[in-house]
């Protein structure tokens, strides 16, 4: 036996040589050959249908990996004899890596595929999608909520674009009612206004405080608009009123411009544009607030009078809906025909009574969801200031007039809600507020007013049931002779008890930006100071814990953003927060 071995031992080194084989990969046959043939010695022979240890790798001239096979007994061949490739033209022999399949498979089990996928890594990333797929199948749609409700934003929306049920999970009321009740929310800030090469550039700046990560949002539908205000409730920001150059689209240009009264919502969650209702007036840089309200609201009281008020023409005696009756021919009837008329002049308002009760009942299921925007003063299209106001409801989608503001209140510069009161302050250094409730404003007296710079405008925020007022004021050199006087920006709050204003904290930051945006969610404030200087436009923004005692500011991020913008950015910018 081990003679009969020896000698297909020397005749398979003839055939590796008249192929020329590399001597390299002689030796690493052999080797193999030789373990092979120690951990077989001892064993007998059995007759049947084993592999041939002459079937070999072996790589020819020709190309490819040919594989040859000597099974006698399962083929029938009773010469016993290796076919060559050389007298044969490589007959019998079937390519493993090249088109062809393998007619005899001398590998063991799993080795040949094992082999084809390690040299397909198409392959393998194609059954680990397939693996993955299968995963969530079998995971029920609860438990796939409560993982996709703690991803962060961005996180988020990649996997939206999983497949469609993800992204139909992650965009259902339920869903968003999770996510906003929970713990997985982060500050959001969103920079709109920004001018690039002259043109409104038609993108929103997003910064994820948690992560300082900045991303680009395309808008294409605020392309050419600028001058516009901006107010965040929920999810949404809501953009209101802005201007639009007649001559040179796209160019902040005022020399003739169109100035808009239109109103669009961006979702954050979802990033969609929709419209809603028109303001009455068309308005520039208006001054918003905007306030989650209840049914017993005053804006809800006054248009469900409106809607009792409101009696249908009716065709009764011969009226015509075209034409007036100035001899009042309608009038002539019989005695009984004027209870005939209350009768059916009651029917439609008994009807539309019943409407505005289903309405009401629709309302307080709703009343969480139901919010009213505030838009007061601005420029109007003529680039006159506006002493007017407007206020439109979520619910029904209209907006509606609102008392005037008092003639000698002077020209609103900035506005906040807080505690269900909507609060302006004018040039003036005058405030009042707007009882939401009530409907009708209130003349606040202060005094004294915190000195400022009437260069810069103050700016009011609201925390958490807190009223706070940014102004800028001129800084005495600490006592020192021959030191010059400096500009800070300082914080104060209003005693809403005592009508008393206290200094809260001072901003670490020289006061450059004299249209520098603050906005406040829950217990910080944040804010965006944008600024030329060495040709060179800057940008820092910043933000304050007021729960905090010290009361202290931070920088969260600097010049980021700014390197491709104009400096008629630091004009037009607006900024709003959210909780994402």
């Amino acid at each position: 036996m081990i003679s009969n071995r020896l000698a297909g031992e020397t005749s398979l080194r003839r055939d590796l040589e008249a192929l020329s084989v590399s001597k390299r990969l002689v030796r690493s046959v052999s080797q193999k050959l030789r373990k092979k043939k120690n951990r077989s010695e001892g064993e007998e022979e059995e007759d049947g249908g084993g592999v041939s240890l002459r079937c070999l790798v072996l790589y020819g001239r020709g190309g490819g990996c040919k594989v040859g096979a000597e099974t006698s007994d399962d083929f029938g061949d009773s010469n016993g004899r290796r076919r060559s490739s050389a007298s044969e033209e490589g007959k019998g022999y079937k390519t493993i890596c090249g088109v062809e399949e393998t007619g005899v498979d001398c590998f063991s089990y799993g080795v040949k595929d094992k082999f084809w996928k390690r040299n397909n890594r198409k392959y393998l990333e194609v059954e680990e999608l397939q693996q993955n797929s299968r995963m969530h199948l079998f995971l029920p749609d609860d438990i796939l909520e409560l993982c996709l409700v703690r991803l962060p934003l961005t996180s988020l929306m990649n996997a939206r674009l999983v497949c469609r049920k993800w992204r139909y999970l992650t965009t259902t009321p339920r869903f968003m009612q999770m996510r906003k009740e929970g713990m997985h929310q982060n500050p959001w800030l969103f920079l709109f206004g920004a001018v690039k090469d002259g043109y409104c550039s038609a993108e929103i700046h997003a910064l994820d405080v948690s992560l300082d990560e900045w991303h680009r949002i395309d808008a294409d539908i605020l392309k050419g608009r600028f001058l516009f205000s901006v107010a965040s409730i929920q999810d949404s920001v809501y953009i209101v009123g802005g201007c639009s150059s007649l001559t040179n689209f796209g160019r902040v240009d005022r020399s003739s411009f169109k100035t808009h009264k239109g109103v669009l919502v961006f979702s954050a969650l979802t990033q969609s544009w929709r419209k809603v209702a028109s303001m009455k007036y068309a308005r520039s840089s208006p001054i918003l607030g905007i306030s989650e309200v209840g049914s017993d609201c005053m804006i809800v009281r006054s248009q469900q009078n409106r809607q009792d008020r409101r009696f249908p023409r009716t065709r009764i005696g011969g009226t015509s809906d075209v034409y007036e009756d100035p001899h009042r021919l309608s009038l002539r009837r019989e005695p009984g025909s004027a209870n005939n008329e209350n009768e059916i002049l009651s029917l439609p308002n008994r009807k539309q009574g019943k409407v505005v009760r289903q309405k009401g009942d629709r309302l307080n299921a709703n009343d969480c969801r139901r919010f009213v925007l505030i838009a007061v003063g601005g420029l109007g299209s003529w680039d006159e200031p506006l002493d007017s106001g407007e206020i439109y409801d979520s619910m029904t989608n209209k907006w509606m007039e609102i008392q005037r503001l008092p003639v000698d209140f002077g020209i609103v510069c900035s506005g906040v809600v807080c505690n269900g009161m909507f609060y302006v302050y004018s040039e003036t250094d005058k405030l009042a507020g707007y009882d939401i409730e009530r409907g009708f404003w209130v003349g606040i007296q202060i005094t004294p007013s915190p000195p400022r710079v009437h260069e810069y405008y103050p700016k009011l925020v609201s925390c958490n049931g807190r009223l706070f007022m940014l102004s800028v004021s001129w800084c005495e050199g600490d006592g020192q002779i021959g030191r010059r006087n400096k500009a800070v920006r300082k914080l104060w709050e209003l005693d809403l008890m005592y009508l008393t204003w206290t200094e809260v904290s001072i901003h670490p930051d020289a006061p450059m930006d004299w249209n520098a945006a603050f906005v406040a969610d829950r217990n910080l404030i944040f804010g965006v100071e944008m600024f030329k200087i060495f040709g060179q436009v800057l940008d820092f923004l910043t933000v304050c814990d007021v729960s905090d005692k010290g009361t202290h500011w931070g920088h969260i991020s600097r010049n980021h953003m700014t390197n491709e913008l104009d400096a008629s950015s630091c004009m037009t910018k607006s900024m709003a927060v959210l909780h994402l």
